[in-house]
């Protein structure tokens, strides 16, 4: 009888255990995640943590994003950031990269190496979009927005064109430095990304 009931629960344990362990998510981005000049508890991605959770799904999120962070400082912490086992990443950069004037080949080149390895890690990967203003140069701002449309359908992950689409050119949602999303603007950050992060948790 004690030998049925060993069996039962390691049965039972075994067959749960998968829906009731939080999903890791790690998010490597600069100040765009990093809530600059707000509380952490205002960001788009602590934001993201409670939407799942009340969507009953259970996520622990690493956030790993440092303001000024390029695609070169991002690939080369990576590795380590790997090793928590992320069952997606998402990432958010690039845009420093540009603002300094960096090719777009190294930055291509630096988010194609870490979509790779974490999908070599095992990891679903998000990528996130951004734009330069024009004055860095039409043509340099056109190809930057273009890079990563351009990756996405290369490596075939998905994509979130632009994080600040609808956000940007409201002066009521951005900081006074117009280049970062205050408070309020944070909520509608997390609406441009939450209809690509649901599927990737099969969540929708």
């Amino acid at each position: 009888m004690f030998k049925l009931l060993q069996i039962f629960l390691l049965t039972f344990v075994s067959f749960f255990l998968p829906y009731t362990q939080a999903s890791t998510v790690l998010v490597l981005g600069d100040s765009l995640s990093a809530a600059y000049q707000l509380p952490v508890e205002s960001g788009w991605v602590h934001l993201l943590e409670q939407e799942v959770s009340q969507q009953g799904k259970s996520i622990n999120i690493i956030n790993a994003s440092i303001s000024g962070e390029t695609t070169q400082g991002g690939a080369a912490r990576l590795a380590s950031l790997l090793q928590e086992h992320p069952q997606l990443v998402i990432l958010e950069l690039g845009a420093n990269d540009a603002l300094r004037g960096y090719p777009l080949k190294t930055t291509k080149n630096n988010l194609v190496k870490m979509i790779k390895a974490s999908k070599l890690a095992g990891a679903k990967v998000l990528l996130i979009g951004n734009q330069i203003p024009p004055n860095y140069g039409r043509r340099y701002s056109t190809a930057f927005f273009q890079l990563y449309q351009d990756i996405a359908q290369q490596e075939d992950v998905s994509l979130v064109p632009f994080m600040l689409d609808n956000v940007a050119l409201n002066q009521d949602l951005m900081l006074n430095d117009g280049l970062h999303p205050n408070a309020q603007g944070q909520t509608f950050v997390l609406e441009n990304i939450m209809p690509k992060v649901l599927p990737l948790l099969e969540l929708k």
